[in-house]
């Protein structure tokens, strides 16, 4: 927590202001044979520098201490005046509060999904996920990078600041009550650590996770991983499929929403259909009639995926209907047929 928080420097003068107290008291008590009153008013005033007189005559040693206690103070201030500044003037303070009020929003969530890396591929998979309506915390320990993109989103990016691989910040970031985690981090064996450690937190988490390299894959999934992402070689296919197959490229542009026509992907069970659109098949629904989307597949229930399945085709309980249409006719389709 108190890395989190970055409050390891306020720490550290609060530690050296406790000791340099302790110090003078200890040093007045047993050079000089001050009480213990005595030494701590001693002790004050010449933190303070306020110039009161002394309550006795000082002895060499007493005055040799008091002078070498004065210039160490005078550096022990110097440090606890330039972390207070830096605190509330340089907006650390402001972090601080930001940062507890993001945790406490973050304690309330519920079925979320979780961004291990706010880099090129974290950052995407963000935006993606909040164009979606999915609820989504960001763990970053790079406060720079993280200070910035809060900036260009006035502040709305709920991250927790601190390292992914550490059981802490997973917890912090709600890791247990969480239903997706995607592991975006630079190095592929941090992303193996995170995967281990989030499917140890939540066993039943959904587990994303990038690799840089191919022997990475393996290790991935035997860390806990459901999927992998390698995002140089699907790069490297999708510039060779440009070359050879350019329109169904295009297509699949408009479907992840690169091109200038964008088309959306969505999912639903029967089970979340409207009661009076239950136990019918997919001609009866007529979707693409009533709403203009498209079903393009089907996922039966024991892990067979159908595409363009027959009009005559029933969805049971645990098969999972997929669709294509733009934002307005799947938005059209989510209020006809979901319950």
């Amino acid at each position: 927590m108190w890395k989190r928080l970055n409050l390891s420097r306020f720490l550290l003068a609060v530690l050296l202001t406790i000791g340099s107290f302790g110090t003078g008291i200890a040093g007045f008590m047993v050079i000089e044979d001050f009480s213990l009153a005595d030494a701590f008013y001693m002790t004050m005033i010449t933190i303070s520098t306020v110039g009161f007189g002394e309550l006795h005559p000082l002895s060499p040693g007493g005055r040799l201490f008091v002078s070498f206690y004065i210039f160490f103070n005078l550096l022990v201030v110097a440090y606890l005046l330039s972390v207070l500044t830096t605190y509330i003037f340089d907006g650390e303070l402001r972090n601080m509060f930001n940062m507890l009020r993001n945790d406490q929003e973050i304690r309330g969530f519920k079925d979320h999904v979780i961004v291990c890396g706010f880099g090129r591929n974290g950052s995407k998979a963000y935006h993606e996920l909040r164009a979606s309506g999915a609820k989504v915390v960001i763990v970053e320990q790079d406060e720079t990078l993280l200070k910035a993109a809060s900036e260009s989103h006035d502040g709305t990016i709920l991250a927790v600041f601190g390292d992914a691989t550490a059981d802490d910040t997973l917890r912090a970031a709600g890791v247990a009550r969480a239903r997706a985690l995607i592991t975006a981090l630079p190095k592929d064996a941090d992303n193996v650590f995170v995967a281990l450690t989030a499917r140890e937190l939540n066993p039943a988490i959904k587990i994303i996770a990038r690799a840089s390299l191919k022997t990475s894959e393996h290790k991935l999934l035997r860390a806990g991983a459901d999927s992998v992402v390698m995002p140089d070689e699907i790069g490297g296919s999708h510039m060779a499929n440009l070359v050879m197959r350019p329109e169904v490229i295009r297509f699949l542009d408009m479907i992840s929403g690169l091109g200038p026509h964008k088309l959306r992907l969505e999912e639903m069970r029967p089970e979340e259909l409207r009661y009076e659109w239950r136990a019918r098949s997919i001609r009866e629904l007529d979707i693409r009639s009533r709403t203009g989307a498209t079903v393009i597949g089907l996922k039966h229930h024991d892990g067979e995926l159908q595409v363009s399945p027959s009009a005559d085709t029933v969805p049971v309980p645990g098969d999972v209907l997929l669709f294509l249409g733009t934002d307005e006719q799947i938005n059209a389709l989510v209020k006809l047929f979901r319950a």
